[in-house]
């Protein structure tokens, strides 16, 4: 199955230091966060820790090579 994408852009945030779960499906209502509509997909949630608050890209496209993080691939699609 295909990831659903989700916007053809990363999104930006501001993050605090934690673990968080970033949707690879691309069907989570919280995005770009796992909400656990991947169940059944075959595609599992990619976790990433932060130890420091800093500004991320996080993939819009689902199609990241460097995923969570945006690698400029939603320019492609």
């Amino acid at each position: 199955m295909e990831p659903k994408i989700a916007q053809k852009a990363p999104y930006l945030l501001d993050l605090q230091p934690g673990t968080y779960w970033w949707c690879a499906c691309g069907q989570s209502k919280n995005q770009p966060f796992c909400d656990g509509s991947h169940k059944g997909s075959g595609i599992e949630p990619v976790k990433f820790e932060l130890a420091q608050a800093q500004k991320v890209a996080l993939c819009g496209c689902k199609r990241s090579a460097t995923k969570p993080f945006c690698d400029g691939t939603h320019k492609t699609l």
